[in-house]
């Protein structure tokens, strides 16, 4: 029978054993008591299953407050598993199976979900990305290299006019990406549709003129019906990349996107760290991308190497190879995406952004790092790049430096930040 596994990392008073059988029961079959018409052959059919304890520690003090008392509160990877019967591959009910009352528990006194191993039947009921990478890269006309983007800035306040303003801008100074910040959608000060009639002018002269289509992500989300409307206005004005806060929209208004957009899907994460900043309680990017990516998006935030935001060097490393990576171990379709490096970017994370994921298939967003150039903004595109350029060759970008101005400057202006990874 086919099934789908998981791991947490749990802290429990109770022990372990007992703890993990819990968590087990509280998620498929069982509650606080037995009931008669939970049967052993019930169990069988639908019953979540312990299949592995491997405990890593013990504290004399619980991590999260904690009900139930206990003198020891003993740490571990468990990992349970579903029979696919109990869902089949709905990625809600599959939500709320893997994260759902288990966090509640008052026999774990931390509770995090690490990992989830996906059998091929979800690869083949959902759609995944529609473009991914090859696909963005026909959107602008073939580009080569990494895409070089960044966010409209102030996140807030620009009205349409001043928004496409700043486009004009960046266009003309050679930039692949540009998209609009997570808090600007479709505000009275700033409307969806006015500010899509004002900047999509100004992109298709761009790419009358110079055969480039930049790639706008503008923000469409909103309730399913008026995301539905703004896809429908994008295709009318020929805009090419929608980009949806996927929190907020949740895995169903993402899928809706998907299934009604002839566009590319930009994924961008807001209120991550409500999931992920506890070591204690929360969810894994490795496990929320898979699903992200099922549900399709093309485009996937993994923030940023030396960042402003506190997720460590080791942690965005990963988050970055995970969305390159096959959904499932078991085949099927990869649905691979693009990962979006951004916060605090200069040209410094360019190369190591670039080794280690070892191809191009990314989007690199620096906002101050590319406006605040000292020469201004098209001497900050033309650094990140040559930035590209250097770690594409394996050169290093002082080496590289020696021919290019703009990266020299950049090199000089912006302070070389510590990587730990």
């Amino acid at each position: 029978m086919t099934r789908i596994t998981a791991t947490y990392d749990i802290e429990t008073p109770s022990g372990l054993a007992h703890a993990a059988a819990v968590l087990a029961g509280e998620q498929s079959t069982g509650t606080f008591v037995r009931l008669a018409s939970e049967t052993d052959e019930l169990r069988d059919r639908s019953g979540a299953r312990v299949d592995k304890i491997v405990p890593t520690g013990s504290s004399a003090t619980p991590s999260l407050p904690c009900r139930k008392p206990g003198k020891v509160f003993d740490r571990g990877l468990v990992t349970i598993s579903w029979p696919l019967g109990n869902f089949g591959t709905s990625l809600p009910t599959l939500m709320s199976t893997l994260a759902g009352n288990l966090f509640e528990l008052a026999e774990l006194s931390a509770v995090r979900l690490v990992d989830v191993d996906l059998p091929v039947e979800f690869t083949h009921d959902h759609p995944g990305p529609q473009f991914g990478a090859a696909g963005t890269r026909q959107f602008m006309g073939n580009h080569t290299g990494p895409l070089i983007g960044t966010i409209i800035k102030p996140s807030i306040g620009f009205t349409p006019q001043e928004t496409a303003d700043l486009v004009h801008t960046l266009v003309k100074a050679g930039i692949d990406f540009i998209k609009d910040d997570e808090l600007q959608a479709n505000g009275p000060n700033c409307p969806f549709e006015a500010r899509l009639d004002a900047v999509m002018p100004v992109i298709h002269e761009h790419a009358d003129k110079t055969g480039k289509k930049v790639l706008y992500a503008v923000n469409i989300t909103d309730e399913i019906d008026q995301m539905w409307r703004n896809l429908d206005k994008m295709d009318a004005v020929g805009a090419t990349c929608a980009m949806v806060c996927m929190q907020s929209i949740g895995l169903t208004g993402l899928r809706a996107v998907r299934d009604h957009s002839n566009v590319l899907v930009h994924g961008h994460r807001a209120g991550w760290g409500l999931l992920s900043r506890s070591p204690d309680i929360g969810i894994d990017f490795s496990v929320m991308q898979k699903l992200w990516r099922l549900a399709g998006a093309d485009h996937l935030h993994v923030n940023g190497l030396a960042s402003k935001f506190t997720e460590p060097d080791e942690v965005v490393a990963k988050a970055a190879k995970s969305v390159q990576h096959p959904v499932s171990d078991w085949g099927g379709p990869e649905h691979t995406a693009m990962p979006v490096f951004s916060s605090g970017q200069t040209i410094w994370q360019l190369e190591p952004a670039r080794d280690l994921l070892g191809n191009d298939n990314f989007i690199f967003c620096a906002g101050g790092g590319l406006m605040s150039h000292p020469d201004g903004v098209a001497a900050g595109v033309a650094s990140l790049r040559d930035a590209g350029k250097a770690a594409a060759l394996g050169v290093s970008i002082e080496a590289f430096s020696a021919h290019s101005v703009a990266l020299k400057r950049a090199m000089k202006h912006f302070p070389k930040p510590h990587f730990e990874f």
